[in-house]
């Protein structure tokens, strides 16, 4: 196993992340952005819970990185 795979299966969490709907999915788990007050951020599921709303915050971005690593790939092969 690589860096190149390792960076891959993050790559792929990260969208796994940014697809998760907050009305449908997280919601109804407790696990939405009101569900918790400001004191909770420091517990592992606020920071979990901060985690995602990142990375559906930044989805062009991912969107860019998801390109990138699609012509790398088409290239190397």
């Amino acid at each position: 196993m690589g860096l190149w795979t390792l960076l891959e299966g993050f790559l792929l969490l990260a969208n796994a992340l940014a697809i998760l709907n907050e009305d449908r999915f997280l919601t109804p788990r407790g696990w939405g952005l009101s569900d918790f007050s400001a004191g909770q951020t420091k517990s592992f599921k606020g920071q979990l819970i901060g985690l995602i709303y990142a990375t559906q915050y930044l989805r062009f971005p991912l969107l860019l990185l998801n390109s990138v690593f699609i012509i790398v790939k088409l290239v190397s092969g």
